[in-house]
């Protein structure tokens, strides 16, 4: 933390005619170069730092070191963004013979055609479906295609009345999002307290214009519906059909498969459930599976298998293309890698760590945190802020917050978890640690949410006011959003 370049800007660094290259001269004639049109040449100076070699080095290192990844540290936001994923499976997707252009042709291409079409056969396996496309770049972009898929169908079948979709209130925010965007109205299921669907309520807005219910399971608490087969039911009888948000696949790897409870459309994440670190936003890749008879649907072009090998379909029926070639190629290969190396036999144990990680920190946290849902979870659990004998009144205005909590964390080297979601708890804290966590690790961050609660009700104002040993301090996070700067120039403005 005493290193004079930690946290510095590289303006800061900045001596006016102080360079760190040298270029010899240039002994060409000024026709040899491209010469740029006038409008297009700079009328200023370009305001870039003036600094040696050597500092410009040292403070990108210590930049990069304030980075915090999965490699360096506990993520307890689980499998949506951060968990450790394989190296390997970095390797092998880096092979050269796998870096082809993407419009090769088909006969050239038979290899990387062949690790396409058998990870659809694993998804497929794994899902309970009948087919999956891999096409789709990203899980809200596989829930949009989902969607579209289960449009086209209704369009098929001379149904273009259905343009409603059910989404509980405790969905993912992509949910109602995807389905705006694919221009249906979205309809709000309400919740029971113990946070599952509240099937009385999706009764009354189930009819001819319903398109889809779109579920979770286990939904966004962690919670395991158990009401599907009779949510399903009801949902076919009316002629709709049923999608599954496949952000928590993880905890349902080898146990039970959404195909098998009634659910007719569903994206799988891989950058979340099968090996590609997902931070910062990207790349991802959200294959959607179906069911029997909907296979048709699916946007073109289709790796299919024949005696001939592998090769490329565009049916008539699909509702055409919804990405550039063949998607994220790379993060297939890595999903590949993956499920080659758990095997059918392995693939199982990735959900039941997952569930028993999440269950063993709840269970010994539960009397420091306000735990609104008690009994079994699945991968992951959700809080509802310190318990009122730690500080964590609502009622009280000095209480200490969620916010406060996830600050603190990071004093003691853990990245916080999501917080404020979902939005059923006014101080939602939901702990995700995933089946890669070592029982070190969790009972290393199980001491530390500990002794933040205890500081909680005797130190107050330490965690009110964390955190105290990070580059940079709480900021004000309104202003930062209202005031955003992006240059150094109006930094120093």
């Amino acid at each position: 933390m005493n290193n004079k370049y930690y946290g510095k800007l590289i303006f800061e660094h900045s001596r006016q005619g102080r360079v760190g290259y040298s270029l010899p001269e240039n002994n060409y004639p000024a026709e040899c170069a491209m010469q740029l049109p006038e409008e297009q040449k700079r009328q200023s100076g370009t305001l870039l730092p003036e600094t040696d070699e050597l500092t410009v080095v040292r403070h990108y290192t210590n930049m990069s070191n304030n980075n915090f990844g999965v490699d360096t540290g506990f993520y307890p936001l689980g499998s949506c963004t951060m968990k450790y994923n394989p190296k390997i499976n970095e390797e092998l997707a880096q092979l050269p013979e796998l870096n082809i252009h993407p419009q090769t042709p088909v006969d050239a291409a038979q290899g990387c055609l062949g690790i396409y079409y058998q990870t659809q056969q694993m998804l497929s396996e794994i899902a309970g479906m009948s087919e999956f496309t891999l096409n789709p770049y990203a899980g809200a972009h596989g829930e949009l295609t989902g969607l579209m898929v289960i449009r086209r169908y209704h369009e098929h079948n001379g149904d273009g009345a259905r343009v409603k979709v059910l989404v509980p209130d405790s969905a993912h925010g992509t949910n109602p999002a995807s389905a705006a965007v694919c221009g249906l109205q979205v309809v709000q299921v309400k919740s029971l307290p113990d946070g599952t669907v509240d099937v009385d309520d999706l009764k009354t807005h189930l009819g001819p214009d319903v398109a889809a219910m779109m579920m979770t399971n286990p939904n966004t608490l962690g919670i395991f519906e158990r009401r599907i087969p009779e949510i399903a039911r009801l949902v076919h009888e009316c002629g709709a059909l049923m999608y599954y948000d496949g952000a928590n696949l993880n905890p349902m790897l080898g146990v039970c498969r959404p195909g098998d409870m009634g659910f007719d459309v569903m994206h799988i994440n891989l950058h979340k459930t099968f090996s590609t670190p997902h931070g910062g936003g990207g790349p991802g890749s959200g294959p959607v599976g179906v069911r029997k008879g909907l296979e048709d649907f699916l946007p073109s072009p289709r790796v299919i298998k024949s005696e001939y090998g592998y090769g490329l379909d565009y049916g008539k029926e699909s509702l055409g293309s919804i990405s550039y070639h063949l998607s994220n190629f790379a993060v297939i290969t890595r999903a590949y890698c993956y499920l080659l190396s758990l095997g059918k036999e392995n693939i199982p144990m990735a959900g039941k760590l997952s569930v028993l990680n999440a269950n063993y920190i709840k269970e010994r946290l539960k009397d420091y945190y306000q735990l609104p849902i008690d009994g079994l979870c699945k991968h992951e659990f959700v809080f509802d802020g310190l318990r009122a004998e730690y500080g964590g009144d609502h009622h009280d205005d000095g209480h200490v917050t969620t916010l406060d909590v996830a600050k603190r964390l990071l004093d003691y080297g853990f990245h916080a978890p999501t917080i404020y979601f979902p939005l059923l708890f006014h101080e939602a804290l939901m702990i995700e640690p995933t089946e890669t966590e070592s029982k070190d690790t969790l009972d290393e961050f199980i001491g530390v949410m500990q002794k933040i609660a205890v500081e909680a009700r005797d130190e107050r104002e330490m965690v009110r006011t964390a955190p105290h040993t990070t580059p940079v301090r709480r900021l004000d996070d309104v202003k930062a959003v209202k005031e955003p700067h992006f240059t150094f120039k109006a930094f120093q403005s």
